[in-house]
């Protein structure tokens, strides 16, 4: 049998909900309620465009010029992200992850990264995919397998999907009370502003309201949370259809990206909302890095449900 060029596919299903999870990457690459769906998503026998719907570790975001200083140790990372210089994205989106756990309704995908240049440490990542009638909850463990401290974030990539039209025609609340300001041309992290303020409010999204020409690709913080202790995004389509993404204090950074591109049908096609459990740069601020002890795990969750 030919692999899909996307990795082995695992189909989820339970009640209205369908996903489809690739393993390079541990990607979602489809997501359907009822038939509508609830992310971009991408063709089996894609490479899969713009991280996806993958699994970013053990950094979301990126490392400004791939540089940083750990332990004591200066490293270099490979420049991923070519047109600005940075590292981008982690390590593991181009790994194909093993099934270790399946059923009709949940998938659990494992990989190792190894020690290598710019991140000399081993740690094992897996990722549990499991769908019920509340959505598509994912989990994703970070252990170190290694024999010394190792540096870590993680956060997913989908693309969201609010009902018809694209990103212009529909409504986003966003509760954060800070965003990340960046330089224009490299998207270096400058520090953090009010979103009541920088741009004249244009990043204030606590009241929804549409995006309609918004450009935006930012780090938020500050987030504001229910009374359970868990964040939502919610992201609307004037007919009333919408998508909502919702996560613990494990992550207290949001990317969100309107996903501009130079081809105007490829295009705002989706809202990336990427849960991070650092910002962008971690690696040189140190700003909630975690480091995971020899032997250590740490995990994080997000679900994404139709509104």
């Amino acid at each position: 049998m030919t692999i899909p060029l996307s990795g082995t596919h695992y189909g989820l299903t339970a009640g209205d909900y369908h996903a489809t999870i690739a393993s390079v990457g541990a990607s979602l690459r489809t997501l359907e309620h009822r038939g509508r769906r609830l992310v971009v998503p991408f063709d089996a026998d894609d490479v899969r465009p713009v991280f996806r719907g993958a699994t970013l570790a053990p950094w979301p975001n990126r490392v400004v010029d791939g540089r940083y200083t750990f332990d004591g140790a200066t490293q270099q990372l490979a420049l991923t992200e070519p047109g600005r210089g940075h590292a981008l994205h982690g390590l593991a989106a181009w790994l194909d992850f093993t099934a270790v756990d399946r059923s009709a309704s949940s998938v659990t995908l494992a990989a190792t990264i190894e020690a290598q240049d710019g991140y000399p440490h081993r740690v094992e990542v897996a990722v549990a995919f499991e769908l019920d009638e509340d959505g598509l909850h994912t989990t994703v463990t970070g252990t170190n397998s290694g024999p010394s401290p190792a540096p870590w974030g993680t956060g997913p990539h989908p693309y969201l999907v609010a009902g018809d039209g694209r990103v212009d025609d529909w409504t986003l609340e966003l509760p954060a009370s800070d965003v990340l300001t960046v330089t224009e041309d490299r998207l270096i992290p400058i520090g953090l502003a009010d979103v009541a303020v920088e741009g004249g409010g244009v990043f204030d999204f606590r009241a929804p309201r549409a995006i309609a020409d918004t450009f935006i690709d930012h780090a938020f913080t500050g987030l504001l949370p229910a009374a359970d202790g868990r964040t939502t995004v919610a992201l609307r389509s004037a007919e009333g259809t919408g998508v909502a993404m919702t996560w613990d204090e494990a992550c207290p950074w949001v990317q969100i990206h309107t996903a501009d591109r130079d081809v105007p049908e490829q295009s705002r096609l989706g809202l990336a909302v990427e849960p991070m459990t650092c910002p962008p740069d971690a690696y040189n601020s140190g700003t909630d890095l975690i480091v995971l002890a020899p032997g250590q795990s740490t995990t994080a969750s997000w679900t994404i449900a139709a509104l």
